[in-house]
């Protein structure tokens, strides 16, 4: 069931992340500016994370199998409506109705794993579909961009969507194992405040969160214009943009099951640390002039930061509260608005120059890192 479960993860993740290496392609399909186009990744992006608070908490009163098998359905379904698409506002309305419909499949996944193994022993399988989020961005990113001139744009959405029902149909015989029926009361608006202020009110939920939402902000500003930054710096078409950003998530699909083993073994205190100061560092050394070989290479160390921090940070999630439906649908809300908000804000600030935005970001991920020595300095191995 894990692996049906990474595959889906997969499939949700790739249809995530092909978009944004398309988008200079997609304004020129609909004639708009690349600005305009842009806004079809924060509308899924944000859309996904506002749903997901919602689903979370209903799964921990109704179970995860009906919600995570309804989702997979809605993610099928309106992945193949996406391909209908006339014009870029209707592409942009299905990309946000998919958002809110497909959210229900990762977090709960992610509670489930919270749900079957221990603390200590959550780093291996949480490597696995945080490999597999990682490996659906790396192959998003290219297979969408490489592939979009042979079976166009519409083709790349057909395509994910009759992957996906194959899973759907893969998981549906170990439906019995995504849990049963939750006996609990039907929640009221005070014990719903209740498990967020428990979720909230230590400094380690605190920190926690903030993190997973900085984070994000600084991973998905950056990834999401990659395509135009390499388009612009370097005068790469679909077939090069692709090439260059190879690198981005194959670290973590082939280590993410290594890292959370090293998590588990050693803690998360100077894993998290290290991941934003490589990050960081990485976005930083984009906004120089170097030869075209440099780039891809601080692409891929880009995505090993993203590996040492967004996998342990939900895995800290984990442990917050009894609740961890709700906690993990509060870590994926916070998570993907903080990646819808990341790619508003690089791109508003793309006026000032794309150089100019990826040594902000830069900066900030490296002074998150600093802080991140000695705020996540209590995360030792349990």
């Amino acid at each position: 069931m894990l692996w049906i479960l990474t595959g889906a993860t997969f499939l949700i993740f790739f249809q995530a992340y092909m978009v944004a290496p398309l988008l200079p392609r997609l304004a020129a399909v609909f004639h708009v500016s690349v600005e305009m186009a842009g806004l079809m990744v924060p509308a899924y992006l944000i859309a996904y994370g506002v749903a997901t608070l919602f689903y979370g908490l209903l799964s921990d009163r109704i179970g995860r199998r009906p919600i995570m098998i309804a989702s997979l359905s809605a993610f099928i379904l309106l992945t193949v409506l996406t391909g209908f698409s006339q014009s870029a506002e209707q592409l942009t309305t299905v990309r946000l109705l998919t958002g809110l419909g497909a959210s229900g499949v990762v977090p709960l996944a992610l509670a489930l794993i919270g749900d079957l193994f221990p603390y200590r022993e959550r780093g291996r399988p949480l490597g696995w579909l945080f490999g597999a989020m990682a490996g659906g961005m790396a192959v998003g990113a290219v297979a969408g961009v490489m592939l979009e001139p042979f079976i166009t744009w519409r083709g790349l959405f057909f395509g994910v969507a009759a992957a996906a029902t194959m899973v759907l149909a893969f998981l549906l015989p170990y439906r019995d194992l995504l849990g049963n029926k939750s006996g609990a009361a039907r929640p009221t608006l005070g014990t719903l405040f209740a498990g967020y202020r428990t979720l909230l009110g230590s400094s380690r939920g605190q920190r926690t969160y903030a993190y997973v939402a900085l984070n994000a902000v600084f991973h998905s500003g950056v990834f999401t214009w990659l395509g135009v930054y390499f388009s612009r710096k370097y005068g790469l078409g679909d077939v090069g943009i692709g090439l260059a950003l190879l690198g981005y998530g194959i670290p973590g699909f082939l280590l993410g099951p290594v890292i959370g083993r090293l998590a588990d073994r050693y803690g998360r205190s100077q894993l998290i640390p290290v991941g934003l100061l490589i990050a960081g560092a990485s976005a930083a050394a984009l906004s120089l002039d170097m030869p075209l070989i440099g780039a891809p290479i601080l692409v891929t160390l880009l995505s090993v930061g993203y590996d040492l921090t967004q996998p342990l940070l939900a895995g800290i999630v984990t442990d917050l509260g009894p609740n961890r439906g709700q906690a993990m649908g509060l870590n994926v809300f916070t998570l993907f608005v903080g990646f819808g908000s990341g790619s508003l804000l690089f791109g508003a600030m793309l006026p000032f120059g794309i150089e100019t935005a990826l040594h902000v970001f830069g900066a900030g991920a490296i002074l998150l890192g600093i802080l991140a020595a000695f705020l996540f300095r209590s995360e030792m191995h349990k």
